[in-house]
């Protein structure tokens, strides 16, 4: 259900402008500085100012929750932004969050990319670069490799890294029908500080660290995506900077 909402939510065309009351007209319209301002306050959650327009925020309440609340925003040209999504109950990691590192189920803390995607199932019509995976398709966690923490296609038992320290893509079932790649330790992988982070279809299974939503949520949000509004997600902790 929230799933579904969060669908028609996304589609629902924004609310037109708000006018300013009688009683507010009374005290004194704001000025032009501070209504600048408070058109660039940015969404709850996001800690810095997003390099692009597109923004997924992921809150939780402390930080050993193992759940949070999901949304997602948009800059419009006016440099306000618009909650187009959420919000969405969804699991994180079973250690919470905070510093991630392999060994660990904690979900990052931070802002990161939302670059490419990937999923069993065809693409469902993401603007992403997709990869529809099977069962030569990995994700590496073997922190000895120099392909730690990237993606590789190669028959199982011929990989040059330790297979047993990586996810058979293909083989993870219905949870990676559709994910996105969250960008953590990716650019310049720090072997060891964690891996295979993603943003994935919840299929009652436990977090060992991925965002883990509703499976409608999941396809909405890598229809909505689009590399031109270099998307971000912010994943924090209520009431902390």
């Amino acid at each position: 259900m929230f799933g579904l909402v969060a669908a028609l939510v996304l589609l629902a065309p924004a609310p037109p402008a708000m006018a300013v009351s009688p009683a507010r007209a009374e005290l004194g319209a704001p000025s032009a500085s501070a209504f600048r301002a408070q058109a660039a306050a940015l969404p709850p959650g996001v800690p810095a100012e997003p390099s692009g327009s597109q923004v997924v925020t992921v809150r939780v309440a402390s930080p050993a929750s193992g759940s949070g609340e999901l949304r997602a925003w948009q800059r419009e040209s006016d440099g306000t932004w618009r909650g187009v999504l959420g919000p969405v109950r969804v699991k994180v990691g079973t250690d919470g969050v905070g510093e991630a590192k392999e060994g660990t189920n904690r979900t990052p803390r931070g802002m990161f990319s939302l670059s490419q995607a990937f999923g069993r199932q065809p693409n469902p019509g993401s603007k992403l670069p997709y990869r529809q995976v099977g069962n030569a398709d990995w994700w590496v966690s073997d922190p000895r490799s120099s392909a730690y923490n990237t993606y590789r296609h190669c028959t199982a038992g011929t990989c040059p890294f330790n297979e047993k320290a990586g996810e058979n893509l293909g083989q993870a079932g219905p949870s990676y029908d559709y994910a996105a790649v969250i960008g953590y330790n990716t650019g310049k992988p720090k072997p060891g500080a964690g891996s295979a982070f993603f943003l994935h279809v919840d299929a009652g299974i436990a977090s060992a660290g991925c965002v883990v939503a509703p499976r409608t949520t999941v396809v909405t949000l890598l229809r909505w995506l689009d590399p031109a509004a270099k998307p971000q997600i912010a994943i924090g902790i209520d009431d902390a900077t």
